[in-house]
């Protein structure tokens, strides 16, 4: 009995999660096995600056689509997802599965990229990597699973664990001939204000792991709430702008959630805030849907019956001209706005207004990937370029990492280690090469584990 793993995705980098997992037994003299995939995200690049279409993730994929038995998935980022429906499109035809709210979010994000790549056709003459027809496709071969709800794909017993990242994120668990394989996904940064933690491998013989933050320590969570805060009241004072770049799935909630907390029982007097984020503003409805699967201080709010994501001083902003508006409002204000990396969505509109005043203020609250907008404006790039217009920074940068919400490498070695003297091996993926390296060399001279960092289309052959 044995299995492969093929890391055709997140392998020397932190997006693209695409793994393939194929097992093998002989019964009767006959080999047998299933082809199952563990996600299939995009790659998360600034393909749109300068006219320059997706081109990496409309390549064909290195497998055929359909030899594929099934398509797990871990949870609802574009960077786990995106290519999902040009699967389908390209002739998946398996089950897809993963948790009810991974579904529901992934429907939503689905229709915003498809938005976006409509957008990107008209102006810059992009071929969609799919169509409306194939996201069609794709929902009558999705299957929900509740957390700790087996079920079977040939030989193989599988089970999610929360995974503690977004809402409905999972730890894929596989077990096999009384052996054990993990996928995490990505890890949750544990305690969140919305989460419930994220469970352990115990018992597991290989882990395959994320290292976005795997040679990084994250901000005490108290120092965060209290660095929003002063960045809120400093705009107050200052009658400035203060820009949070935020992502729609689970950032949104949370600051939300803590800003709620902040005004309606610590006295918090804030100047008018908007979120202007229609993707996010649906997301928060798949939250309200789903609050059961919330921490229990979390779900108290809605046995209660308080709504924790809205509050006073509160503007949702809908259509785009209201988004543009904004811009004439007067100062001081706060404006939360989608996409978190300035990677597409309604911020960059508003950098592109306010980046060259000193007045204003930019606080990023996640992972900036290389290339991105956020990310050169947060390493001090003091002319940028949104929408073919060159815009010189003046404006105060800051970053928030306690926002994030991927574990860091002190919370990752500590989920190497629960999994106990049963771990023969971790391969660390999804991460930066010197993230994911630092993480496999700590795990090696702390924990004594036997860790790698594999390479893209790199087989690795497990007793499984």
């Amino acid at each position: 009995m044995t299995s492969k793993i093929t890391f055709h995705g997140g392998a020397g980098t932190v997006t693209g999660a695409n793994f393939l997992l194929e097992t093998h037994s002989t019964n009767s003299g006959q080999v047998d096995g299933k082809k199952i995939l563990v996600d299939c995200g995009a790659l998360e690049r600034e393909h749109h600056a300068g006219g320059v279409c997706d081109i990496t993730n409309a390549l064909p994929f290195p497998y055929d689509p359909k030899s594929i038995d099934v398509l797990i998935v871990t949870h609802a980022h574009a960077d786990h997802i995106g290519r999902i429906p040009k699967l389908v499109r390209d002739g998946f035809r398996g089950t897809i599965i993963s948790t009810p709210a991974t579904r529901d979010l992934a429907q939503i994000m689905f229709a915003d990229a498809l938005n976006i790549m409509s957008v990107d056709q008209e102006v810059h003459h992009c071929d969609p990597l799919y169509s409306q027809e194939d996201i069609d496709a794709a929902i009558p071969l999705w299957q929900v699973h509740e957390y700790h709800e087996g079920f079977s794909v040939g030989d193989t017993r599988v089970e999610f664990l929360d995974a503690g990242h977004i809402l409905g994120s999972a730890l894929v668990k596989f077990t096999r001939g009384g052996r054990t394989l993990m996928f995490t996904g990505d890890l949750g940064n544990t305690p969140e204000p919305l989460l419930n933690a994220t469970e352990s491998p115990v018992g597991a013989n290989y882990i395959v792991m994320e290292s976005v933050y795997g040679d990084r320590v994250h901000e005490g969570r108290e120092g965060r709430k209290e660095r929003l805060r002063q960045a809120i009241e400093d705009t107050r004072d200052r009658g400035g702008v203060l820009l949070i770049p935020s992502f729609s799935i689970e950032r949104t909630q949370i600051l939300l959630f803590e800003i709620n907390q902040m005004v309606e029982n610590e006295g918090l007097q804030t100047p008018p805030i908007y979120l202007d984020a229609p993707l996010a503003n649906k997301v928060t409805q798949v939250f309200r849907k789903y609050n059961a699967i919330l921490n229990p201080d979390a779900r108290k709010h809605f046995t209660e019956g308080d709504d924790p994501f809205t509050f006073k001083g509160l503007s949702i902003v809908a259509h785009t001209g209201e988004s543009r508006a904004l811009h004439t409002k007067p100062d001081p204000k706060v404006i939360i706005a989608g996409a978190g990396m300035s990677v597409g969505g309604r911020i960059r509109a508003h950098e592109k207004a306010y980046l060259g005043s000193d007045m204003t203020t930019v606080l990023f609250v996640g992972y900036q990937a290389p290339g991105s907008l956020g990310r050169r404006v947060y390493d001090g790039e003091k002319k940028v370029r949104i929408d073919d217009e060159w815009i010189h920074v003046r404006a105060t940068i800051d970053m928030l990492t306690g926002y994030s919400g991927h574990a860091d490498r002190d919370q990752l070695l500590d989920f190497i280690e629960q999994a106990g003297e049963s771990l023969e091996k971790v391969f660390i993926t999804m991460g930066e090469p010197k993230s994911s390296l630092f993480l496999a060399q700590r795990a090696k001279d702390f924990l004594g584990v036997n860790a790698s960092v594999p390479e893209k289309d790199q087989i690795a052959e497990i007793d499984f």
